[in-house]
């Protein structure tokens, strides 16, 4: 480790690997609302977080584990999941009256057709202004799991997934 006196220890959650400041400090200075985006191996969870003063907001959120409610039995970790929930999440906020954020990812790798990319496809299918290229969106057939469905036998993914949005289309309309 680095000694001497020029030598400055970074923040904490930044040696952890949890936090870029220099993103969340451009971020903040847009004085603009957040959609935070974070996975984990088995949940997907997106929040609504408005700067503050005296801390940050969360102004509306949904996790994936709430796909139940609507008949999702699937993992709740999958590309599947995360469109579905970034739907959920996306109906939350416009009911809510918050019409627009930009996206946070954190420290995410950012990779098109990832799973964060999948449920901002969903956020802005749901009709929430977040700017996004369209080409970073993972393909349909990948949301729908058709590309899982092929190789497990009895897998009825595509047909839980039409099932799961019309369930949250109905309750949000």
């Amino acid at each position: 480790m680095a000694t001497g006196a020029r030598y400055k220890v970074p923040f904490r959650r930044r040696r952890e690997g949890r936090t870029d400041y220099h993103q969340r400090l451009r971020l903040l200075l847009s004085k603009e609302d957040r959609v935070v985006v974070r996975k984990s191996t088995r949940h997907i969870q997106l929040q609504l977080v408005a700067p503050d003063a005296k801390g940050d907001m969360t102004l509306s959120s949904a996790i994936s584990t709430e796909l139940g409610k609507y008949g999702y039995e699937g993992a709740t970790g999958n590309t599947t999941a995360a469109y579905l929930t970034g739907l959920l999440f996306g109906y939350r906020a416009l009911k809510e009256g918050y019409e627009s954020g930009v996206l946070d990812i954190g420290i995410q790798a950012s990779s098109p057709g990832c799973r964060v990319y999948a449920a901002l496809k969903g956020v802005v299918d749901a009709g929430l202004d977040v700017p996004h290229n369209s080409s970073v969106f993972p393909s349909d057939e990948r949301i729908r799991g058709e590309h899982v469905a092929e190789y497990m036998e009895g897998s009825n993914l595509p047909e839980v997934f039409e099932a799961v949005k019309e369930k949250i289309l109905a309750e949000f309309s």
